[in-house]
């Protein structure tokens, strides 16, 4: 009978738009959830009754039933906070997870670090993202990101690089004395070097004009810091020769003595590279960079060395690439980490696992793995997060909408059992 079948018609719009109101109040309820995306509910209709057979057309619906709900994956707005440890996309990728339950993807970026060190989220899922090697340098392993030691140990210096100028109209011939360097030299300057204890020694350069184009060059510590020699006196610790082309160009450099014997249990013999430029013999280099002699006073214009003493990390921050970089009480910084993004052909179909989490699902596709600002990932925002993309104007509109075909529907039923009633009162 007609009148039948139009009751169960009703009880399937009935149902239809009262799991769409679930979906409208899920949406509200999420509307201040970090990194959440709204849904929509879609309507399918029930396959219809002919009434020719085979033929088509003249055909009564039998209702709609709640075909999909499909998140609407459009950017939220960022906003920045004063937090550290947040991080926003804004493109296609997920920040990739890792927990008891296996691998999962999020936009929630409001990350902290656990008492274990581990930078995880707030139900302790791990974050993921790309190891760096001793040197900084981020190398392709996937790995749980963790707050690095507290100490940093020391670093002995290495090499030390000097860029500076040689005064040429200086007359040569000055005879230079160990116990009065400074005036019986042409030019002195002090650089700073580290033992392998992390000791920082102060090393003064004197530079002697021994002929045209050429110069000595010694450098002295206090003899208290070196092995064997005496304190308040002059220990000469390095000594070698600088040559020039008649352009004031650096032609060879040569070293004729290195003695850093530090004190205080440091290493001995330590192999200090001392480097005065791009020199055109000795390097096969240009001359082009580093030291110069040329008419103008000399001056050291730049140095540098690679040593360090211990140090304790003072601060943590994000790039906008992602990258974890720790600076240290000795004025080191160092890259630790690189955040990992995931991106999935079709991110319509990953499974929701709550907490603001995502599962690869078998229509999502496998994700690919990579690092922000490539293969369409997006790009990050340090101190940020990403908000809601729940439109409340909008929620209430299609809130009202749903409730009017609730009511509709209801009102359908309650005209087929009007209907019904008038055929049980056929006979009295």
């Amino acid at each position: 009978m007609g009148v039948l079948s139009s009751l169960y018609t009703g009880v399937s719009g009935l149902a239809a738009q009262g799991e769409a109101l679930g979906v409208i109040g899920d949406n509200i309820a999420n509307a201040n959830t970090t990194g959440f995306k709204a849904s929509r509910a879609e309507f399918q209709d029930i396959i219809a009754k002919s009434l020719k057979g085979i033929v088509g057309g003249n055909q009564i619906g039998r209702g709609v039933k709640l075909g999909a709900v499909n998140p609407i994956l459009t950017q939220g707005n960022v906003d920045t906070t004063e937090k550290a440890t947040d991080l926003a996309i804004q493109g296609d990728g997920y920040f990739t997870l890792r927990g008891t339950d296996g691998e999962s993807y999020t936009r929630d970026g409001s990350f902290h670090f656990d008492k274990e060190g581990y930078l995880v989220t707030n139900d302790n899922q791990r974050v993921q993202g790309f190891e760096a090697d001793e040197k900084g340098n981020i190398v392709n392993k996937l790995s749980d990101i963790k707050f690095p030691r507290a100490l940093i140990p020391a670093r002995a210096t290495q090499t030390l690089n000097m860029e500076l100028n040689l005064d040429s109209r200086v007359e040569a011939g000055k005879q230079f004395k160990l116990e009065d360097p400074h005036s019986t030299s042409h030019y002195s300057t002090g650089v700073e070097i580290y033992d392998s204890q992390g000791n920082k020694h102060l090393m003064t350069m004197f530079f002697n004009k021994t002929a045209d184009r050429t110069w000595e060059v010694r450098g002295l510590v206090d003899g208290k810091e070196i092995t064997g020699g005496k304190p308040g006196q002059y220990s000469e610790v390095y000594s070698g020769k600088l040559t020039y082309t008649v352009d004031g160009k650096l032609d060879t450099e040569t070293t004729t003595k290195t003695a850093f014997n530090f004190t205080k249990g440091a290493l001995q013999n330590q192999q200090i590279k001392i480097d005065f430029g791009d020199s055109i013999t000795t390097d096969k280099g240009k001359g082009l960079t580093g030291s110069k002699q040329y008419g103008k006073d000399s001056d050291l214009l730049n140095w540098k060395q690679d040593g360090a003493a211990a140090g304790t990390i003072t601060n943590l921050s994000f790039s906008d690439e992602g990258v974890l970089t720790a600076l240290y009480s000795n004025g080191q910084a160092q890259d630790l980490s690189q955040i990992a993004l995931a991106k999935f052909e079709n991110p319509e179909a990953m499974f929701k696992v709550g907490n603001n989490r995502f599962k690869e699902a078998r229509d999502s596709g496998t994700p690919a793995i990579g690092k922000a600002n490539s293969a369409g990932r997006g790009k990050l925002f340090a101190k940020s997060l990403e908000r809601s993309t729940v439109d409340l104007a909008m929620e209430f509109v299609n809130l009202i909408q749903n409730q009017r075909g609730f009511q509709a529907n209801a009102k359908t039923i309650t005209t087929s059992d009007e209907l019904l009633e008038q055929v049980i009162q056929l006979k009295r």
